[in-house]
């Protein structure tokens, strides 16, 4: 058994989410773990290079984590041969153009999504990926969240019996920036800029509903931009051009309805930050990040409507929490593990750009959709 190098170019990674989920939970998390074990017994161990435009928090993060190299020179990490993967997780206006040039270069490519901000220069990067021979990949994170993965557990044990509907809320009060610090980049509400919920959340929704539910047929969909404006990271006031919130209705194959309201302007009374409620003729669940309840139809009450009196009956003491029998690893960790053995022994990896394009391309049929006041049926994407 032999440790080898995997050298990993790794784009913006000084913003939220590429610092904590990708390099320090998963990138880091994994080198400190003692690499990626194949399936030889050898073991890959990432060295990444941390690229960005701020070279001052790039040397901070890279003292910090113990990572010997970073740059802002992207052009000429890409030309760095023992490089083999570049990760992009800046803006989403930029990621075609990077994933392009990195896939020139030769690199196989891991990203965040959406991977692009419409549908066409999503599909050229695919075909380009695919023609070059380079192996890439989406991130889907809410697919291994511990929520999720235990309706996959309840779908594939036939709990649900036939399902029948999904019931999605998702989101949490985003502050303007102006009194309170906004928790969200203020790009997020400038179209113009590539933001928006809908174009953000609505790829998640995508191949949450593909792998749990059912394939996606059909959307409609009606956007708001609630608070038109907000105050950027200089503290200046900006208008919000870009929807908040939104509301969503998906038909899935197999005639599974599933909705989901997404908002950025709601404050939570519910038990996460995301929940699903799955209905089914055998059984129901409400998962959330983490947790799953259940209900069996033998196990289900039988509710009076009578607006006369108090309700008295807790209705939430009927469900049963799903037992806690698997222990869970960081979902990010675990798919950059995945498209690692994917890279390096051609390990089975089903995550590809093309999903990521299938969530731009439900993003755009819901925006559409809110346009024109209408569904809007979901066609195969062709490559």
């Amino acid at each position: 058994m032999t440790t080898q190098r995997l050298g990993v170019i790794m784009n913006g990674v000084t913003g939220r989410m590429g610092l904590n989920q990708h390099l320090v939970r998963s990138i880091i998390a994994i080198r400190d773990s003692g690499g990626v074990l194949l399936g030889n017994g050898n073991r890959m161990m990432p060295d990444p290079i941390l690229v960005g435009r701020d070279a001052e928090k790039l040397e901070r993060l890279a003292k910090q984590f113990c990572v010997q190299r970073w740059t802002t020179d992207l052009d000429n990490a890409l030309t760095e041969k023992s490089d083999s993967i570049f990760f992009d997780a800046a803006t989403t206006q930029a990621r075609p153009g990077l994933l392009t040039k990195a896939i020139n270069a030769g690199k196989h490519v891991y990203c965040e999504k959406p991977i692009a901000t419409n549908l066409e220069e999503a599909v050229a990067v695919v075909r380009l990926a695919n023609a070059r021979g380079v192996k890439h990949g989406t991130v889907q994170d809410k697919l291994f969240l511990p929520g999720l993965k235990k309706l996959a557990f309840l779908r594939d044990s036939g709990f649900f019996g036939r399902m029948l509907s999904v019931r999605g809320e998702f989101g949490y009060w985003v502050f303007e920036g102006g009194w309170q610090e906004a928790q969200r980049p203020s790009w997020n509400y400038r179209s113009e800029d590539g933001g928006g919920i809908i174009l953000d959340m609505v790829c998640h929704w995508r191949y949450v509903l593909d792998n749990l539910f059912g394939e996606v047929e059909s959307v409609s969909c009606l956007g708001t931009t609630d608070i038109p404006e907000r105050w950027d990271e200089k503290g200046d006031k900006y208008k919000a051009t870009a929807d908040d919130s939104a509301y969503a209705t998906f038909r899935l194959k197999g005639g599974v309805i599933a909705h989901i309201n997404m908002s950025w302007v709601t404050r939570v009374y519910r038990d996460d930050l995301v929940t699903f409620q799955v209905d089914g003729t055998h059984g129901s669940a409400v998962a959330g990040l983490t947790d799953c309840v259940i209900q069996a139809r033998q196990a289900t009450p039988r509710p009076v409507w009578n607006p006369d009196e108090k309700r008295a009956h807790d209705f939430y003491a009927d469900w049963q929490t799903l037992p806690e029998n698997t222990v869970y690893d960081n979902g990010f960790k675990e798919q950059w593990e995945m498209f690692i053995r994917h890279v390096c022994e051609d390990a089975p990896y089903k995550y590809t750009l093309l999903e990521g394009a299938k969530g731009v391309q439900l993003a755009e049929c819901a925006l559409q959709s809110w346009r024109e006041r209408r569904w809007i049926d979901v066609a195969p994407i062709k490559v």
